[in-house]
């Protein structure tokens, strides 16, 4: 059953994400004293006395700003009131209303929701500090602190009193995260609204217009994903410490934690940089199965029936570290062969899950020690009893040997080839631990 909606809105800086933080239990929205930082809408599930639901943070709705995005927040905002349940407007306690205040009020008792309005940064919750609120005709003001965690129980106590029926939190077994990640502007908020079906995010040619970690669950082929649209990730030295954009970063590197999937997006049309490179390496570093999403396949000019060839033989030379890459040609703009990539999702990631008898690992070890035996190191020669799989995701394998020190890592590559001749892991990363005889207890 479906959970209901809780949107917050309201103009810039009055604490929505702080709000949203504080309900959902963990950091999602990015809190900064700058307006405007929230541009998306942002997802998470959240729980009260045994009531589940969706909560949802928006951009703040100022009409007199000149930023340039502000139409594109007002368009999110629209989408975000026409499918919630449940409305949070929010208003600044210690300013007192503003115009824009009136302005988002006008908006919401035309949209004939359920609004719990809410008054934010007040120390004191006497009557005469929310009087003036009743002025917004949205009912009776609830005075709350969000910084102190004041008042935060009774604004919730109205929100669930909207639920028809309670919905417990359910589990998100079998829902596959995938985490879209690369540097600013080759595409990945493009990619994410045409996959989804709908403008999700703000999409623009101006670098760095994604700033917070979007997740939206979406289906395919009968089975529900998690999709996490990240921040463009730049060099480090382009980031200014304690910028809205380092928290970003920080924000973009755990969502490739937290995802079973990621898709490295690289653009096309442009020479692969450091930075397309690095990016990899950190999603490799962490284990995870991926897929390089070569988009905006439709602005390379000039193709022939070899120009997929060179782009391959250009990125097995750029990312040698990882060859056991998955890459698709494909552009987010006129939608060829996107759906290859969910498809390959679903390939990658039972790669990553694969587990292997034993049995089987041994023959396979068997097989690879006549065709090329072990070295010898020092004058001694290595020698590799058994071999067994201690988990997956990504498939880790333990060698049982009379010496780790004598394990070149050569050999250990030659290994990996040997395994992934037989076996295939085609988009995930594979580990060898080699463990000495005495280690073996």
């Amino acid at each position: 059953m479906k959970k209901p909606l809780v949107a917050v809105v309201g103009r810039p800086n009055v604490g929505k994400s702080t709000f949203f933080n504080k309900i959902c239990g963990k950091r999602i929205s990015i809190v900064d004293d700058t307006p405007g930082v929230t541009r998306d809408r942002i997802y998470s599930d959240a729980e009260w006395c045994g009531y589940g639901f969706r909560m949802v943070d928006t951009g703040g709705l100022d009409s007199k700003s000149d930023d340039m995005f502000q139409g594109n927040i007002k368009a999110q905002v629209d989408i975000a009131i026409d499918l919630a349940d449940v409305i949070v407007f929010m208003v600044d306690g210690r300013e007192g209303i503003t115009q824009n205040d009136h302005e988002v009020a006008n908006i919401l008792r035309k949209c004939g929701k359920n609004i719990v309005l809410v008054v934010n940064k007040l120390d004191n919750f006497e009557v005469e500090n929310t009087y003036e609120f009743y002025e917004l005709g949205l009912g009776e003001p609830f005075p709350i602190s969000c910084e102190q965690s004041k008042g935060l129980g009774e604004v919730l106590d109205a929100i669930v009193a909207n639920f028809k029926q309670r919905i417990d939190l359910e589990e998100e077994d079998g829902k596959i995260k995938i985490a879209i990640v690369g540097r600013p502007n080759v595409g990945k908020s493009s990619i994410t609204n045409r996959i989804l079906g709908e403008d999700r995010v703000v999409v623009s040619e101006i670098a760095g217009t994604t700033r917070d970690a979007i997740e939206t669950d979406f289906n395919f082929n009968g089975k529900t994903y998690t999709l996490i649209d990240t921040a463009g990730l730049r060099r480090k030295r382009a980031i200014e410490n304690e910028t809205v954009e380092s928290y970003s970063v920080i924000r973009s590197m755990e969502a490739i934690k937290r995802a079973d999937v990621v898709l490295i997006v690289l653009d096309s049309s442009e020479e692969i940089t450091e930075q397309d490179v690095r990016i990899a390496g950190y999603v490799h570093e962490e284990g995870k199965p991926s897929i390089l999403v070569m988009n905006k396949w439709d602005k390379v000019l000039n193709k022939d029936g070899n120009t997929i060839n060179k782009y391959l033989a250009d990125l097995k030379n750029k990312f040698s570290f990882m060859d056991y890459f998955v890459s698709i040609f494909t552009s987010a703009v006129s939608g060829k062969r996107l759906f290859d990539v969910l498809e390959n999702v679903d390939k990658v990631y039972n790669n990553a899950c694969r587990r292997i008898t034993t049995g089987a690992l041994n023959e396979l070890l068997s097989s690879a020690l006549l065709s090329n035996e072990p070295p010898y190191r020092n004058g001694r020669k290595l020698k590799i009893q058994y071999i067994t799989q201690a988990s997956i995701n990504p498939p880790t394998f333990v060698l049982f040997v009379n010496d780790a020190s004598l394990m070149h890592f050569s050999y250990l590559r030659y290994l990996e080839n040997r395994f992934r001749e037989a076996v295939d892991f085609s988009g995930t990363p594979i580990k060898f631990i080699t463990k000495s005889k005495e280690e073996k207890k």
